[in-house]
Parts: C-alpha cells; sequence; structure tokens
C-alpha cells in the first residue's frame, strides 16, 4: 500500500542531508568522493521504507549502499525509520529518484550490484514497458553496471517473476541463480528481508534471481 502524501516530505530530505543526497546529479562519477572510500557501490532501486538498505549497511561495512526510491513520502518514512535505529551506519546514503535516469546520476560503470525488492508489477500488458525488469530498464542498468556487475531481483508476484525471467534472457543476460521458493532454500540463511517480505512471505514462495550481463551481449 503507497503512503498519502507527506507535504513535509522534502523538508524531511532536507535536514537529513548527512545521508540524503538533495542534488545526486552533482555526484556523477564522484560517489567514491562522497563516500570517502573506494569500496564497491550496491544500489537498490525501489527502496520503500528502507530495512533491506539499511541493515545490508550494518551487516558489509565494506561496501556502499545507495537506496533510491521514485516517491518522496515513501523516502520521507524511510528517512524517519532509520534516524530511530540505534546503529548509526556511514555507508549509506538516500536519494529521490526515477530509475529511468539513472544515467543522469551514476556514471557508466560506477555501480557494482543492483538490487530490484517486490517492484510494482505492472500486471497489464500495456503497461509492461514500465516493469523495472523491462528491456528499457536494462538497459540503463548495463550503463551503469561495472562489466560484470550483478542484479538481484526478489518478488512474491509469480508473473511478474516469469516475464523477468524470460526479459532478462532474451536482452540477453545469463542467470546465475534462480530460486522458486527462496525461504525453504539454503541461500535463506543469509537472505535480508524487505519489510514487504516480512508481512507477506507467509501468503505464498518468494522468488528470487541473480543475473549478470553477457559480454557478448
Amino acid at each position: 500500500m503507497r503512503l498519502r502524501n507527506n507535504p513535509k516530505a522534502y523538508d524531511i530530505m532536507k535536514e537529513n542531508d548527512s545521508f540524503v543526497i538533495i542534488e545526486p546529479e552533482k555526484c556523477k562519477n564522484k560517489w567514491h568522493e562522497v563516500f570517502g572510500n573506494d569500496n564497491p557501490i550496491y544500489i537498490e532501486i525501489g527502496m520503500g521504507k528502507g530495512d533491506f538498505i539499511y541493515q545490508n549497511a550494518c551487516r558489509y561495512p565494506d561496501i556502499n549502499f545507495i537506496g533510491i526510491e521514485k516517491f518522496p513520502s515513501v523516502l520521507a518514512a524511510a528517512i524517519n525509520k532509520v534516524n530511530k535505529q540505534e546503529t548509526k551506519v556511514s555507508n549509506m546514503k538516500l536519494i529521490h529518484y526515477d530509475a529511468i535516469e539513472l544515467k543522469n546520476i551514476f556514471a557508466k560503470g560506477e555501480v557494482d550490484h543492483i538490487f530490484l525488492n517486490f517492484s510494482d508489477p505492472w500486471p497489464k500488458n500495456r503497461h509492461a514497458k514500465r516493469r523495472l525488469t523491462s528491456k528499457q530498464f536494462l538497459s540503463v542498468y548495463q550503463d551503469i553496471l561495472v562489466s560484470k556487475g550483478e542484479i538481484e531481483f526478489k518478488t512474491d508476484n509469480r508473473g511478474l517473476f516469469e516475464y523477468s525471467l524470460v526479459s532478462l534472457n532474451q536482452y540477453p543476460m545469463d542467470l546465475l541463480y534462480v530460486s522458486l521458493d527462496l525461504h525453504n532454500s539454503p541461500e535463506n540463511e543469509t537472505n535480508i528481508m524487505t519489510e514487504y517480505e516480512k508481512k507477506f512471505c507467509e501468503k505464498g514462495p518468494i522468488y528470487k534471481l541473480v543475473a549478470r550481463y553477457r559480454e557478448d551481449g
């Protein structure tokens, strides 16, 4: 369920500029300077309320994490939630941005890994191009990822998962991992759940894939 509009969302972003990037376009090709190190950069597109990206930043301090959210009110909720956490992290930044425009804020090969978690399935065929695993988005990701960078995708929507398997394979990409029931697989031991995942995992299986662009693709 999408959050109600928060009229103070932009104010909340500006008040938390220690970890919220207000003008991300100025960071293009400078993200390592922003973090002050040369660690790998992992991004989550559609970060929701931030549980996943925050927990990753806590678990993996030698990786830089950037959470990207299109909707201001959702990002504001994530910021408020992060501020309530006892553990503070310096390897996480949050951004309000549209995924289709990511080439405006990341240089070619500047990102090492992309997470897509429980994206909007856009079930109607006429809206297929809006899915975050459609060809137009895959083209954007390919431009900003390093040559052997990977996309990690989770969903509870079987239709979206099947669409994504076909879309990635046809792009073309190589599927490195596919699970039709993540929570009952060995990989679940290291799985970090999103807030959505915690609420709805009992209603059905969680699907996951990891894919890499073909170097000759």
